[in-house]
């Protein structure tokens, strides 16, 4: 049986799809994955056993998207079933003139004129909940248990346990905790641990703020990685800590697809959809503010006090409570 699957585009997200990746598999375990998506969740889930083929969806760079995504899903063809797990148009277009009879998204305007199957979910919960739902609509045993993350890249192994720091978030600036309190965190845990600062190409001066603070504060056992990593590394190098501090991101999923305690510092977002989904070992610091969750990108009330107000003191004794 071969299935398409548009994958969501954010890292994070396409983790989030890994638990309904695995239904589809168990529901059918003969099933050929073609994963159409961008650079970014195609590189971290190509590694599943069922794939077929992963493929890096290019038509936004078309001069007539519209064209392209014709053509795209000619050269593609037919399916047994094909699922977007991105809510947009250019998804939905793709699955029909692909001209799969099973074909499903989320409902919206399009996906009901355009695809099969286009059930509402309800999004004031989990996104893995919500996932999980969209893909088995079209099966009648779903029992609404579902799996944790799952990413098939092996994890690194390193000779001493390891502290991952993790301060960007690609969404934007409110969702970011302080360089300085990154580092005050790190530090205070430099005997136990090593220190990798993690990072993507745009965060690479966030990060070097973090290791000038660890060089003022004394500590040397430390890797600047931010920058230096493909999404497999990453993952895989993600998968060998011992131990990771983070924003809401799309490396706090992967920490929780290995299980890596975590503890997640939460500001303007929605903790309860977003969060590390099955991690036994995952603490969230965040505060209740009056404005938040905002899902703004930058505090629009320029204060940022949902992350101001968290302190160093408040992620260490967090760290302490895991037990790790």
């Amino acid at each position: 049986m071969r299935i398409l699957i548009i994958l969501p585009n954010w890292l994070g997200d396409a983790v989030m799809a890994t638990p309904a990746i695995e239904l589809l598999v168990k529901h059918y375990p003969d099933a050929q994955l073609i994963f159409v998506g961008s650079y970014v969740s195609i590189e971290a889930i190509k590694h599943h056993p069922n794939t077929q083929e992963a493929i890096v969806d290019e038509t936004k760079k078309a001069s007539s998207r519209l064209l392209a995504t014709y053509k795209f899903a000619k050269q593609l063809g037919k399916f047994d079933m094909a699922i977007s797990f991105r809510n947009q148009i250019h998804a939905s277009l793709l699955l029909r003139f692909t001209d799969t009879v099973i074909t499903i998204a989320r409902n919206s305007w399009h996906s009901k004129l355009l695809l099969s199957h286009t059930p509402t979910i309800n999004t004031q919960q989990h996104l893995v909940k919500q996932y999980a739902q969209l893909a088995m609509v079209n099966t009648n045993n779903f029992n609404g248990e579902i799996p944790p993350l799952k990413l098939y890249i092996p994890a690194k192994k390193f000779e001493k346990p390891t502290l991952g720091i993790n301060a960007g978030a690609t969404y934007g600036s409110a969702k970011r905790w302080y360089p300085e309190r990154f580092a005050e965190v790190a530090a205070h845990f430099k005997e136990q641990l090593d220190i990798i600062i993690f990072g993507g190409p745009n965060e690479v001066e966030m990060a070097q703020d973090i290791q000038n603070h660890l060089e003022k504060l004394g500590v040397t056992n430390f890797t600047n990685l931010a920058g230096k990593t493909t999404i497999e590394e990453l993952c895989a190098t993600i998968g060998g800590c011992s131990l990771f501090i983070t924003n809401d991101s799309g490396p706090m999923h992967v920490a929780a697809a290995y299980q890596v305690p975590t503890v997640a510092i939460f500001g303007p977002t929605r903790y309860k959809e977003t969060s590390q989904w099955m991690n036994e070992k995952s603490i969230i610091v965040r505060h209740e503010m009056e404005c938040s969750p905002c899902m703004k990108r930058e505090c629009p009330l320029k204060h940022h006090e949902c992350m101001t107000t968290i302190t160093a003191s408040e992620v260490i004794e967090a760290v302490k409570s895991l037990g790790v």
